[in-house]
């Protein structure tokens, strides 16, 4: 079941969550006055296609936010489709599918009238961006609901650098990431805080929505401020709670991390 969020600006734009595979989000951006529409990773071109044709919408542009394959395997097939620009980081480009357009950190792109920053998110690849306008922010593996994604290849401290950069961004910034992982993050979650009132919360309505067959992203940063363990690493009531109050901010997440790659 596909959701749809609106978002005001100077440029309005609406953001379509696909379900893809068994548990992956794809993305379509919506300028509504120029008809431009853009697509956040491609985990398989059916359900995309459908969306598209549901809404007789042309796909433009292809963002790409790292190279595993259950975030580009549908590229190839609708770049062909509908002649769509594909976009990534040049860092990565030898083990993305061929990119039309490469960014680095700190570039500024256009896409369906809005402006967006690129930022190097890498951790759980080398290599992975975020892309984010005003009030979204599009972060596939890195920052998630209730959670981050594995470090893969790059390490705890790239990781933690990375979630810090997303957690600067203004709090009322829509997180749209990249899988449906939030119940099993959510019971993670609840062994490193116990005693917090906002995750309790959380956790029952994640529970409900997953009852009833919805998604439970996007998500708001403030909601992922107030209750993801990862992003938190740096409060000292998490530290007291693991005992491990005068560790670093990177060791607590990379402690964190751990507990729950093995959770």
């Amino acid at each position: 079941m596909t959701s749809t969020n609106r978002l005001s600006g100077d440029v309005p734009i609406s953001v379509v969550t696909i379900p893809c595979l068994a548990d992956n989000y794809a993305y379509l951006i919506h300028n509504e006055s120029s008809g431009e529409t853009a697509l956040v990773d491609a985990p398989a071109a059916a359900p995309i296609e459908a969306a598209l044709a549901d809404r007789n919408w042309k796909l433009a542009s292809i963002l790409v936010t790292h190279h595993h394959w259950d975030h580009v395997q549908g590229v190839d097939t609708l770049r062909k489709k509908y002649c769509a620009r594909v976009i990534g980081h040049a860092r990565d480009s030898g083990r993305l599918p061929r990119l039309d357009h490469a960014v680095e950190e700190g570039d500024v792109i256009s896409v369906c009238g809005r402006q967006f920053s690129i930022l190097d998110v890498s951790g759980h690849t080398i290599g992975h961006v975020a892309f984010v306008s005003d009030g979204v922010a599009f972060t596939a593996d890195s920052l998630m609901a209730l959670g981050c994604g594995k470090v893969f290849e790059g390490t705890f401290e790239m990781m933690w650098q990375s979630l810090e950069k997303l957690a600067r961004l203004p709090s009322d910034t829509l997180i749209c990431s990249g899988h449906e992982y939030t119940l099993s993050n959510a019971r993670f979650a609840v062994t490193i805080e116990p005693d917090n009132a906002a995750l309790r919360k959380r956790f029952e309505e994640v529970e409900a929505r997953r009852r009833s067959g919805l998604p439970t992203v996007p998500s708001l940063l403030s909601l992922e401020l107030e209750t993801n363990p990862f992003i938190r690493a740096c409060l000292p009531e998490v530290k007291t709670g693991l005992g491990m109050s005068s560790a670093s901010n990177v060791e607590v997440f990379a402690a964190i991390r751990t507990r729950k790659d093995n959770f």
